[in-house]
């Protein structure tokens, strides 16, 4: 039964493993964002008071 020898087939696994390993880490970080973010302020602003019209 040719299909249990791991010969060829083990090599293979090996080499596609190896080979999505170092291409799709590259390409993910492709799309990753570089900026850094933007420090949000910290201090809340008093809101304005809503005036009601028929009051």
């Amino acid at each position: 039964m040719p299909q249990l020898n791991p010969g060829p087939w083990f090599a293979i696994l090996i080499f596609s493993w190896l080979i999505l390993l170092t291409i799709f880490p590259q390409k993910v970080t492709k799309h990753l964002s570089m900026n850094e973010p933007a420090t949000q302020n910290t201090e809340k602003s008093k809101p304005t008071p809503w005036t009601w019209p028929w009051a």
